[in-house]
């Protein structure tokens, strides 16, 4: 039978790839990794050139020798339990023991031994691979105890510690920011922060990381319960390695927001006291001074009602008795100067500069001012701030006295003789770029036709009805206009009056 061109060459293409079996011997023997060969006992048959350099033990040394001579008789039982476990079910086992080199030094091996099964199923012999890793041992020792201390110190730091990635998600923290998030009631504080300090942190840390840096910016965080909380955030950007495998051969990284939350509060508070007994005295001036500018506008409003009548009664004397209307005339002419320089005595309002205001800080404020007539009168708080508001542009003193009056309003409401369920409750929260304020009362409540006219110059409900609101809305209101707001008053689920106050975020103050 003739052999075809085509069979003779893939036999011959065959005969040209087979390995020798003495490039097989050479390739271990000169192979950089320490490898033996062992019988079923463990007696040493086969030893490579890397084997004696990493034990330091001769070829015709170490051959018929068991592999127990390696060992420094230190290794857990339990560990060569699970080895002759893993090697009698036919399966490789691969681990770390601890062994001695000829001259006594002591080394890690990370060793692997196969099982040789012949063709009928049988173990005849164990192939071992080794290595020598007590060098990378010990780094990795010295990272982990670089990483405990550094963990150590981290957690030992007064201030709260944590880095986002890229993502915004917390990679790393301490126990002083584990603690903001228990006190504060939030799953990541440092999102709450960020969002309040620098809006549009989220598109600067993927795109342009460096606009996230800034250093010891305050915030401001309110709780319905306790007392405010002042935080000083720090933030900072660091070029983190990638740990991907395609980024071994390229030095590309990925930045990190490390963030340092200091909590200033007893600072603040100090400084808060200070500025409490400043801010009252200062209340209680503008106060009286309002009440003045209110007194001597009245009786000039009140006073101008009969002039206006004599002025009309001078329209018809002019026909019928000039001379007496010429001396009418004088006399409201006098009156009305008279008037003139009464009104040039009124005091006038502060001039105020714009600037950046926080609703809850004035709130605040407010309830601590008031807190003595609030005692006085029995009244509970129910304060419900939003945690964090964006600040609006305006004019802190009238928008003090603003939320004073509409308090104070409500303290009058309520303390009346017998009145028994009095119960304030100040609430603030954002919503539709517009920030909104609530000031209700559980008291008598506004009947709803004079909630039109309860805005109306020197409107007063008192007496009568025995229902009513105080005075001064109508400055109330005018502030609000001044800072492109709105008010309105409602009825409170529990009865009483509902003043809403609503600021749009953007809004300028006229």
């Amino acid at each position: 039978m003739s052999v075809t061109p085509l069979a003779q060459a893939c036999t011959d293409t065959k005969q040209e790839l087979t390995l020798p079996s003495e490039a097989y011997r050479q390739a271990v023997d000169q192979a950089d990794l320490a490898i033996s060969i062992t019988d079923q006992k463990a007696k040493i048959l086969f030893a490579n050139e890397a084997f004696s350099r990493v034990t330091g033990y001769g070829r015709d040394e170490i051959v018929g020798q068991n592999e127990s001579v390696l060992s420094n008789h230190t290794t857990s039982g339990e560990i060569y339990q699970a080895m002759w476990g893993e090697l009698s079910a036919q399966k490789p086992w691969s681990g770390k023991l601890l062994n001695r080199r000829k001259n006594g030094d002591l080394y890690l091996a990370e060793l692997t031994i196969s099982p040789v099964v012949d063709s009928t199923g049988i173990t005849t012999h164990y192939l071992g691979m080794h290595r020598d890793i007590t060098e990378l041992h010990q780094l990795e020792r010295a990272v982990q105890n670089q990483k405990h201390l550094i963990e150590s110190v981290v957690d030992a730091a007064p201030i709260a510690i944590a880095l986002l990635d890229p993502s915004a998600r917390v990679l790393l923290d301490n126990l002083e920011y584990k603690k903001l998030v228990t006190d504060l009631g939030v799953k990541e504080p440092a999102h709450m922060l960020l969002d309040s300090l620098a809006p549009m942190w989220r598109e600067s840390l993927a795109g342009n990381p460096k606009g996230c840096s800034f250093f010891n910016r305050e915030v401001r965080i309110d709780r319905p319960a306790g007392r405010a909380r002042w935080l000083s955030v720090t933030t900072s950007v660091i070029d983190m390695q990638s740990n991907c495998a395609d980024s071994y051969f390229c030095a590309t990284g990925q930045p990190g927001l490390l963030l340092a939350i200091a909590d200033v509060t007893n600072l603040r508070d100090e400084q808060e006291r200070t500025r409490a007994a400043v801010l009252q005295a200062v209340l209680a001036e503008e106060e009286r001074t309002a009440a003045i500018r209110e007194g001597l506008s009245a009786a000039i409003f009140r006073l101008e009602e009969p002039m206006n009548v004599m002025a009309s009664a001078i329209s018809v004397l002019q026909r019928r008795d000039p001379a007496a209307a010429e001396m009418l005339q004088q006399a409201l002419s006098s009156s009305r100067e008279h008037l003139e320089s009464l009104r040039k005595v009124i005091p006038q309002s502060p001039q105020e500069i714009v600037v950046r205001v926080n609703v809850n800080e004035i709130l605040r404020d407010v309830l601590e001012v008031s807190t003595p007539r609030l005692l006085g009168a029995g009244v509970t708080v129910d304060w419900q701030p939003a945690a964090t508001l964006p600040p609006i542009l305006g004019r802190p003193l009238q928008l003090r006295m603003l939320f004073k009056a509409l308090v104070d309003n409500a303290i009058e409401a309520m303390n009346v003789k017998g009145w028994k369920h009095r119960e304030l409750s100040l609430t603030s929260a954002v919503d539709h770029e517009c920030i909104i304020v609530s000031v209700l009362d559980s008291g008598p409540g506004i009947p709803e036709d004079w909630r039109h006219k309860a805005f109306e110059p020197f409107f007063t409900a008192k007496g009568g009805s025995g229902r009513h609101i105080g005075t001064g809305l109508s400055r109330v209101q005018q502030v609000v206009a001044d800072h492109g707001g709105i008010i309105d008053l409602d009825e409170s689920p529990s009865g009483g009056c509902a003043a809403i106050v609503e600021f749009r975020i953007d809004g300028d103050p006229i």
